[in-house]
């Protein structure tokens, strides 16, 4: 089951770099920004998680 939410999370790390990237083109930057900060986010939690306990 850990492995399985590793995965999505991962790949919501992956989306919202993509978007962030795509809304930067359209000259949107202020949600890129928030886009690529909510990665960062979602990265630091992903790298706590994998820590193992014990």
């Amino acid at each position: 089951m850990r492995d399985l939410v590793f995965s999505v999370v991962v790949l919501a790390i992956v989306a919202l770099l993509a978007g962030a990237a795509a809304l930067w083109r359209r000259g949107v930057r202020r949600q890129a920004v928030l886009m690529v900060v909510a990665a960062v986010v979602l990265a630091g939690n992903l790298a706590i998680w994998a820590v193992p306990f014990g």
